[in-house]
């Protein structure tokens, strides 16, 4: 289930140090998902949650690994998850653009994305975002640190884009910290 493969892919994702082992085995995620539910939505959907598992989990691992400390506004956020998560976790440091005039929205552009190496979708998985994981590991380990956010994908080179790209848009800060599940 989704929550038992969250918590066995965190020990993948923080540790697997080699990324076409990673990607293959991710690439082996998809596809059983693929083949477990009717339509690319539900798939969409089981992929957002357990990235949010993983997310909601691997916050504490990134911050004792990092020492980075509370985040005064959305544009150091944003540094911290394109120059530091993105490198520690995939080895990649997307750029930061297109940020909204009040400064609660923006893009991060991966020119390469290390999850779709080796990877091509079969026309009849149109719908399908095939690296959803990172939204929704992305939005667990923001809520973690107090911040509810958004999190698509907007571009995306399995579908043809030059780029891809994931859209965040800040939403709340999170005053009272009750677990996942309790509200």
């Amino acid at each position: 289930s989704g929550a038992q493969g969250g918590f066995c892919w965190v020990s993948s994702f923080s540790c697997v140090q080699n990324s076409e082992l990673f990607t293959l085995t991710y690439g082996a995620l998809v596809t059983q998902l693929c083949k477990d539910y009717e339509n690319d939505d539900d798939v969409n959907k089981q992929l957002d949650k357990m990235g949010y598992n993983i997310g909601v989990r691997l916050i504490e691992d990134f911050l004792a690994r990092s020492n980075v400390g509370r985040c005064h506004d959305f544009r150091e956020t944003a540094d911290v998850i394109a120059k530091i998560a993105f490198k520690m976790y995939l080895g990649i440091t997307p750029s930061i653009t297109n940020w909204s005039p009040g400064g609660d929205e923006f893009s991060l552009i991966l020119e390469n994305n290390p999850l779709v190496d080796f990877v091509e979708l079969p026309d009849n998985h149109s719908t399908l975002i095939y690296s959803n994981l990172l939204c929704g590991v992305l939005r667990g380990a923001l809520e973690m640190v107090q911040m509810a956010v958004d999190v698509k994908f907007v571009q995306d080179t399995l579908k043809g884009d030059s780029v891809t790209e994931i859209r965040m848009k800040f939403i709340r800060r999170i005053e009272d910290n009750l677990p996942a599940g309790e509200e």
